[in-house]
Formats: C-alpha cells, structure tokens, sequence
C-alpha cells in the first residue's frame, strides 16, 4: 500500500487523479492539501492539509502526486524529492529544460521515482491510433497532424492561467499532451518549427500555436486554439497504404465530470458515432470503414506507478522524455 498525498484539488486533483487514486487498492489518499472544504466531503479518510510543508514533514507519505498550477510545479517537486519521497506531477514538469533537468538529476541522487501526469497517453482515441500504427495498417506513416481545440474566447477567471511567465500559455497548457503522444510513437525529431500565437482579446499569453516536427520522409503537425468553435479532426494520418481520420476527444474527463467512477460500466468508453474512419488495403484487399475506439484508461498510469515504485518495474512516462518535449516547446518560443 502506497500512501499519496494530494497537492492541489482544482480540476486535475479533483476530477483526473483522486477517482484513480481511489479506485486502485495499491494506493491509500491520505493526505489532500487544499482548502477546498469539498475535499474532506468527498474523501472523509483523507487528512486535510493547508501547505505542502504539513505533507513534506510526514514519514508515512510515499508518494506526493502534484496537481497545483504550473508555476509551483518545480518548486514543489524538488522539495518532497529532497523529502525523500516519490513524485508524480502534472504536466508541465517544469517552465523550463534546465528545471526539468535538475529534477531528473535530484532523482538519480535520491533514487526515488518521478513521473509526469501524462494522461492523455492512455485515451481511448490514442491508443486507437497506437494500434493502427503497430498494425501498420496504413503502411509507412508520411504525415501526422493532430489538433487540440477549444473554444473559450473569454479569459479564464483563473488568474494564473492567464499572466504572463514562462511555463504559461496554450503551449505549456494543451501542447504537452499532443506532444508527449507524437515523441512516444516517433521519438525525438531531428527538426522543429514552428509559431505561438496570441488571438484573444484582452490575452497577455499565447492561446494558439502550430508545431511541426521533420522525421526523415514523414511530418508531424501539431496545433490547437482557444478560438476553434467548429471542430475539426482531431487525428489525421496518412500512410503509404491509406489514411485514418478521427473526430472527438477521450470522454473519462466528461464522465468523471458527471459522477461516472472508473468502476462503473461503460466508464471510457466512447459513443459509436466517434469511431474513426480509416481508408486502406492489405495487399488486393482494399479496406474502408470505421475502426471500433479502444476504451481509455487513466488508471493504467497510476498502476505502472505502482509497480515502478513498489515492483521496479519499468516506468512508462519517464522524466527524460518529458524533457525533450520541454525542449521542442522552448524551440518553439524562441522562433
């Protein structure tokens, strides 16, 4: 059994970690520093704390999973590493490559683990899309384009999400999801391009950007906007064999939104109108349809946590990758 403690009970504290956190045996909630009083309605066992210091001076934390805003994020890290505990942290690890990099070496110093909240490698769109591409199902892969969009015109009333600094902005925000799933199924690029944005009126920081990513014959782009009101295909690749073309997000964040648990049935699983369409040929055999979704899972991060920490097991998110993503955006910024 690991203990967790809990930094932070917003959107990601709440909704994207404690259902999972919960819902695995291996895993006891603790500690929630917060001072949202809906914590303790919620999670009754749990201990509630006012600052990371009452978590970091505690023996029997294990694991503190760190879902405050984004500028804390390194600060906060380093300290439950030199705490001598575990760290899970919501993406952005850090602001910057060099922060990143301290961290990496602080863990190798410490020997503990240390992963990044990259939930969006286990939605149900994109390990749909890992199974095609390991299928080779459109041959060999000649561009990839992906689009992370929302509409949200109006400032979010969030002010840290929207002051200036530098692990802010739609870059930092949505851009590591997409990236962190482009460098897992391609690696590291051998050249990046391309340009932030800022659209919205009265927008200190930007809120739209477009990556490209140069692997030797194949093209990685990657985009999003605060502005997109008409959706547009979340996944478009195309192969030497054919195409796949996907529309709609993972739904575990809209369930969970509405009260619907890991446990429960149907939980992840994405409505049939959805499906991806996919055009190809095995052979003389042409192929034209839908692709059936696989089920999302979140919960499979928390569980290969676990078994890196309590089994040595092979971490699957791991803090080295995460730097290159960490570099790709710097890149970007600075064009």
């Amino acid at each position: 059994m690991i203990n967790i403690a809990l930094v932070g009970f917003g959107l990601s504290g709440r909704y994207l970690q404690a259902p999972y956190i919960t819902a695995n045996a291996n895993y006891h909630l603790k500690t929630i520093v917060t001072s949202n009083a809906l914590a303790k309605e919620l999670y009754p066992e749990a201990q509630i704390v006012s600052s990371i210091e009452d978590v970091l001076g505690d023996s029997s934390i294990d694991l503190v999973s760190i879902a405050s805003p984004n500028a804390t994020h390194y600060e906060y890290a380093k300290k439950a590493l030199l705490a001598n505990k575990h760290v899970l942290v919501e993406k952005p690890l850090a602001s910057t490559s060099q922060e990143a990099e301290e961290l990496i070496l602080l863990v190798k110093q410490q020997n503990k683990v240390l992963s990044v909240f990259q939930n969006r490698r286990f939605d149900s769109d994109f390990l749909t899309v890992q199974k095609i591409l390991k299928a080779k199902l459109l041959g060999d892969i000649v561009s990839y384009e992906v689009r992370y969009d929302r509409y949200k015109p109006v400032l979010n009333p969030k002010k840290w999400k929207e002051t200036p600094s530098s692990g802010s902005g739609i870059i930092y925000d949505l851009g590591p999801h997409i990236l962190d799933q482009a460098l897992v199924l391609f690696g590291v690029p051998q050249k990046v391009w391309g340009q932030t944005y800022t659209q919205r009126e009265g927008s200190l920081i930007d809120d739209a950007f477009d990556i490209y990513l140069s692997y030797d014959n194949m093209t990685v782009k990657l985009s999003s906007s605060l502005l997109v009101r008409e959706e547009s295909p979340r996944y478009r690749i195309n192969g030497t064999k054919g195409s796949f073309v996907k529309y709609g997000i993972d739904h575990q964040e809209d369930h969970l939104k509405a009260g619907i648990m890991p446990q429960m049935t149907g939980f992840g699983v994405e409505p049939i109108e959805n499906q991806g369409a996919i055009y190809s040929n095995i052979g003389d055999v042409i192929i034209k349809g839908k692709v059936e979704t696989e089920v999302g899972n979140w919960g499979l991060l928390f569980q290969n946590l676990y078994e890196a920490i309590a089994e040595g097991k092979d971490l699957l998110i791991k803090p080295e990758l995460i730097l290159e993503q960490i570099k790709i955006i710097e890149a970007v910024k600075q064009l």
